[in-house]
């Protein structure tokens, strides 16, 4: 199909042509230090000359008050809703918690910015439940009964997390941060890979976690409490942004075959991933015995794993995306 084109009134050509966006750098003071932006602007397809198009200055505001928070380490007005989403809390009572004004967040939530210090709080408490529920323990008495009941009960919730091993999480959250969206399904499945070949090109386990043989092929029991409640939909998890700022403990081999694995094995569903681990012998090895639907809690060795990866390794090779593609292929 062909690309719908792009058309405008063009105050140069006084008439309405087609125009192509494109990206440009401008520079701002702020004060008194000099930043470099990336803009969008549209150009006429006739003329050349720049065209004001309805929506293109709005975008850019917000596009440079992103890049300008990035750039000072400053947290982000989507950042301070994910607390609120969190915590189950108000903007008030999240001011108040937080130690400042009773408004100060309602004005950073208008696009205000905050100083260096307030940010550095914000994001401790975005990043650290333990933090937060120091801060809510502390202030609960300015917060009010109910607001700091219902946030404190989130903060609980959120220890749920921490069933799983930090290298477990992280892995999570990097995987969600990557992927436009993953079932419950598919998570565990990428999880299943992501430690198999792992284990092929490091020679260890990159999770501690025990992967279960079960219906609909391997599964880590801890990670299907976790996200049980999405069943077959994406996974919309606003707890895992505590974790966005830790990405760098994870290493650079670590990264490197955790998006191996989303780029390959995860342009695939969940059922289809599902059908390729029930061809492979660390889940037959593990069923055997067992009817095709019933329930089973057998592990699945990290040794039974790795040996059958290294022959995966040693036929089609795992090392990159064009060979895991054509492993994967063999299965479809």
């Amino acid at each position: 199909m062909a690309k719908e084109r792009m058309l405008d009134f063009c105050t140069s050509c006084r008439k309405e042509t087609s125009y192509k966006i494109c990206k440009k750098t401008v520079q701002k003071v702020i004060k008194d230090k000099s930043y470099e932006f990336e803009i969008a602007v549209a150009f006429c397809d006739e003329c050349g000359n720049e065209m004001d198009i309805p929506g293109l200055l709005d975008s850019n505001v917000k596009s440079i008050d992103e890049q300008y928070r990035q750039i000072e380490g400053l947290i982000s007005v989507d950042d301070i809703q994910k607390i609120m989403d969190i915590y189950n809390i108000g903007k008030a009572p999240l001011s108040i918690a937080l130690g400042f004004g009773e408004i100060t967040i309602t004005r950073y939530l208008s696009g205000q910015m905050p100083s260096k210090e307030y940010s550095d709080i914000i994001k401790k408490a975005l990043s650290s439940p333990d933090y937060m529920m120091q801060l809510l323990n502390d202030n609960a008495k300015k917060m009010g009964e109910t607001a700091y009941k219902k946030a404190i009960k989130a903060a609980e919730e959120i220890t749920r997390l921490f069933c799983v091993s930090d290298k477990m999480l992280l892995t999570i959250s990097y995987i969600f941060e990557q992927m436009k969206e993953v079932t419950p399904l598919a998570l565990q499945k990428i999880l299943y890979f992501i430690q198999g070949i792992y284990m092929v090109l490091y020679g260890k386990p990159l999770y501690k976690e025990d992967c279960m043989a079960w219906v609909h092929g391997p599964v880590y029991e801890d990670v299907y409490d976790l996200f049980k409640d999405f069943k077959y939909n994406p996974i919309e998890d606003d707890r895992f942004a505590i974790f966005k700022d830790r990405f760098e403990e994870l290493s650079e081999h670590e990264k490197k075959v955790i998006d191996l694995v989303i780029n390959t094995f995860g342009k695939y569903s969940g059922k289809v991933l599902e059908n390729i681990t029930h061809e492979e012998l660390p889940w037959k090895n593990a069923r055997v015995g067992y009817e095709a639907s019933e329930h089973s809690r057998e592990i699945m060795s990290k040794e039974g794993i790795r040996n059958y990866f290294i022959s995966v390794a040693n036929k089609y090779g795992v090392d990159t995306e064009e060979k895991l593609n054509n492993y994967i292929l063999s299965y479809l």
